[in-house]
């Protein structure tokens, strides 16, 4: 178990994109400036992404042993993904400073629509 739990926690912080780190020690003030905003921002994509692998790794310990090695290709797949569509979403703002506040929300956006993806892994198995 101890083994599997050091693999899922560097995957865990492998997907996290380098702006999280960055802005993470901010505070979050809901209303508040760029900054404060920025930091309510990663905060909830911390949160869902938090989340999500939990529903994750409850869905992969739910599945068949021969359907885990699909989950965990779509998984990997979505996360490389979400992280691309993102930043060519909000490629035009980058160079602004409410930009990591638009890109988490992305993520979080992201991170919403794969909760039902899994969902459906759990409930009615792999997408057809």
């Amino acid at each position: 178990m101890q083994a599997c739990s050091g693999t899922l926690a560097a995957a865990f912080l492998a997907w996290h994109p380098a702006p999280v780190q960055a802005q993470a020690g901010a505070d979050c003030v809901p209303g508040g400036n760029t900054a404060q905003t920025n930091a309510c921002a990663i905060k909830a994509f911390q949160e869902a992404d938090t989340d999500n692998q939990i529903l994750y790794g409850d869905v992969m310990r739910a599945l068949s042993a021969h359907e885990r090695p699909a989950l965990r290709k779509d998984q990997g797949e979505w996360t490389r993904h979400r992280i691309q569509h993102c930043k060519q979403a909000q490629a035009d703002s980058e160079a602004q400073p409410d930009w990591p506040r638009r890109y988490h929300e992305c993520l979080v956006q992201q991170i919403k629509a794969r909760d039902a993806a899994l969902r459906h892994w759990l409930h009615r198995g792999p997408p057809r």
